[in-house]
């Protein structure tokens, strides 16, 4: 991270001593495997940027046990809304199209169905006076697309029991990442006209075309480019973005097998403990 961005971010903290003390709470549950409780939590998270420093904090701080951020989520809440983001670290990662997923990983199992690119190749420089990368440059890094299921989770003893930004806060409820194999004809690929179909225990629960209500995940991915240089996490070769739900969030027991088919993109199985 720049020292630049590294300030930013440090003086956002500085300034709300309450960021800090939220962060650390977020480093304890992760430590213990105890959940915040829910009721009467005391701190507020009132803007996105607000919602950065606090993940960057965790983010640093839990580098060592998790790894470093390898990997972003990015969404949106409509096709015109600005996205948010969260960076995801190394050790939450799965890769392959039949993963037996580990014991006390997580606590919930929320499920979301999602496609996944991989970036080829670094970004190019900025031009001089130019403030943001464009479409094409960014694009240009693409070599892959995948199926992919993230798991979320929280934190806290209760999903969505905060504002929407105090869990935004919390790496977006990112629990983990699972991806299968590489879709080369990514630039054919066209999401919104995407089939995905979603079944748990051989039980059909989703069967549609797109489903992100974000629309066009490349848009998001563009945004996030630009988004997660200026955090101080630019994209890196091998970095995977995950761009949001086709089906929202679907919460399932454990022991539950996860099975997701897109029509291009192939079928990807998860066995839950």
């Amino acid at each position: 991270m720049s020292s630049l961005v590294k300030n930013k971010f440090e003086q956002t903290l500085d300034q709300n001593e309450q960021l800090k003390a939220y962060g650390d709470l977020l480093l304890e549950a992760r430590r213990t495997k105890r959940p915040i409780p829910a009721q009467g939590f005391p701190y507020k998270v009132d803007t996105e940027e607000m919602a950065c420093a606090v993940q960057n904090y965790v983010v640093e701080a839990w580098a060592k046990t998790a790894g470093g951020v390898r990997a972003w989520k990015v969404g949106a809440s409509t096709p015109q809304a600005e996205p948010f983001a969260a960076p995801i670290h190394q050790g939450t990662l799965f890769s392959g199209n039949k993963i037996n997923f580990p014991e006390n990983f997580c606590r919930l199992y929320g499920v979301e169905a999602e496609i996944v690119y991989t970036i080829g190749k670094e970004l190019p420089f900025k031009k001089p006076g130019q403030e943001v990368w464009s479409r094409e440059e960014v694009l240009s890094t693409i070599v892959s697309a995948h199926p992919a299921i993230e798991i979320c989770d929280t934190r806290f003893s209760d999903y969505n029991s905060q504002d929407p930004l105090v869990h935004r806060a919390d790496q977006a409820n990112h629990g983990a990442l699972i991806y299968g194999e590489a879709y080369s004809d990514w630039q054919n690929l066209i999401p919104t006209e995407e089939s995905v179909k979603v079944m748990f225990d051989g039980e059909t629960a989703v069967e549609h075309k797109g489903g992100n209500s974000a629309g066009d995940p490349l848009r998001m991915l563009v945004w996030l480019a630009n988004h997660a240089q200026e955090r101080g996490f630019p994209f890196k070769v091998g970095d995977v973005v995950t761009t949001g739900s086709t089906m929202g969030t679907i919460f399932v027991p454990g022991g539950t097998l996860v099975r997701v088919e897109f029509g291009s993109l192939g079928v990807l199985t998860v066995q839950l403990p």
